[in-house]
C-alpha cells in the first residue's frame, strides 16, 4: 500500500517524509531487471565526462512533461515548506526569472519526479569519476522560468561554486526542459571542458553574480585561456528532455525575447556518503552538523544500485 506522506499542518501533507514514488506520475519499476533500460550507453558516459555535460537524453513524455510548473502567481497552503519561492529573483520587471526550491514537498506529481527512473538512473552512472554507480541522495530541486518577451538571464556559474557547505564534491545536476528550448527564448548553454576550471587546489570558482542579472561577469575572473576556450554550445533541448551536468561545468543561459515562455525543471542530487560542510542551515529549516553525513528527511535515498539485484 502507498506511504502516507506525514501532515505539515492540517490538511497539508509534506511529500518529504515519503522516500518512495507515489504513483502518480509512472509505475514505479517492480522487477529488478527493469533497471537496465534506463541506463546509459558507455558512449554518452564517455561524452560526459569529456565536455563536463550530456544534452538531450529523453526523460518525460508529451503526456506527462506540462504537470509539474507552477506560474509566477502560484498558490499553494504549503508553501512555506519551500527552501526559496522568488516571484522574480532580479526584482526588474524587464528581465523576470521565477525561480523556486523545494516544490517536490508539496505535490505529488513534483516528489515523484525526484525519483524518476530515467533521471535517477543516469544521475548514478555519472555522479562520480570512478563511473560506478552509486547510491544516489537527492539535494534539492528547483523551477525556473523565463516569460516571453522579457524573461531574464542566469549568469554563467559553477554550480558547487554554491554548494561547497556539503563535501566531498560528489554532485549532479539534471536540466529537464518544460518547454522547447532555442537560442531565442533563453536556452541553457554550456562550456565545454570547464569542469576542469578550479583554483587553489581543486576549488570551484568564486560566484560573480548572486542577483542573475550580469551575463558576463565570470570573464572577469577567467584566465586567457578559459577566455580562450568559452564558446558556449546552446543546449537546444526538446520538450521533455534533459541535461545532465558536473557540479563544475560552467553554465549559464541568456534572456528570453520570444513570443513564447520557457520554462525548466531542475533536479539536483549527491552520492550518498556526502557529509555537512557547515553548521549553519544548509536548506530552510535543515541544520547537519559540520563534518556529518547528509541524510533524514530532505536528503533521501532515491536509487540504489542494490535494487537492481
Amino acid at each position: 500500500m502507498p506511504v502516507e506522506p506525514k501532515e505539515f499542518k492540517p490538511g497539508v501533507p509534506d511529500y518529504s517524509s515519503v522516500h518512495e514514488p507515489m504513483g502518480e506520475l509512472f509505475q514505479p519499476v517492480q522487477n529488478p531487471f527493469e533497471w537496465n533500460k534506463f541506463k546509459l550507453t558507455d558512449a554518452q558516459i564517455n561524452q560526459y565526462w569529456k565536455d563536463g555535460f550530456l544534452l538531450n537524453v529523453p526523460v518525460l513524455t508529451t503526456e506527462q512533461d506540462y504537470k509539474y510548473f507552477v506560474d509566477e502567481n502560484y498558490k499553494h497552503p504549503g508553501m512555506e515548506m519551500m527552501y526559496e519561492y522568488h516571484r522574480n529573483q532580479t526584482d526588474d520587471p524587464n528581465n523576470v526569472l521565477m525561480h523556486a526550491l523545494g516544490h517536490w514537498r508539496l505535490t505529488k506529481l513534483f516528489h515523484d519526479l525526484c525519483f524518476l527512473p530515467q533521471v535517477i538512473v543516469a544521475a548514478s552512472q555519472l555522479i562520480h569519476p570512478d563511473r560506478k554507480a552509486k547510491r544516489l541522495r537527492l539535494w534539492h530541486d528547483q523551477l525556473f522560468a523565463k516569460p516571453a518577451h522579457h524573461g531574464g538571464v542566469v549568469a554563467w556559474h559553477q554550480d558547487y561554486s554554491y554548494w561547497t557547505r556539503t563535501e566531498p564534491m560528489q554532485h549532479i545536476t539534471v536540466h529537464i526542459a518544460l518547454d522547447q528550448q532555442t537560442e531565442e527564448n533563453g536556452a541553457l548553454n554550456y562550456i565545454r571542458g570547464s569542469h576542469h576550471w578550479t583554483r587553489d587546489g581543486g576549488k570551484p570558482l568564486p560566484v560573480t553574480d548572486f542577483n542573475f542579472k550580469d551575463m558576463e561577469s565570470i570573464k572577469t575572473i577567467l584566465t586567457e585561456e578559459e577566455k580562450a576556450a568559452f564558446k558556449p554550445v546552446c543546449s537546444l533541448l526538446k520538450k521533455g528532455e534533459a541535461s545532465f551536468h558536473h557540479p563544475l561545468a560552467v553554465h549559464g543561459s541568456y534572456g528570453n525575447r520570444s513570443d513564447v515562455p520557457r520554462r525548466a525543471a531542475v533536479l539536483n542530487y549527491f552520492a550518498d556518503g556526502t557529509k555537512s560542510n557547515s553548521d549553519e542551515e544548509l536548506l530552510k529549516g535543515s541544520i547537519v552538523k559540520k563534518g556529518e553525513l547528509m541524510g533524514g528527511q530532505l536528503y533521501p535515498i532515491v536509487y540504489d544500485p542494490a535494487w537492481e539485484k
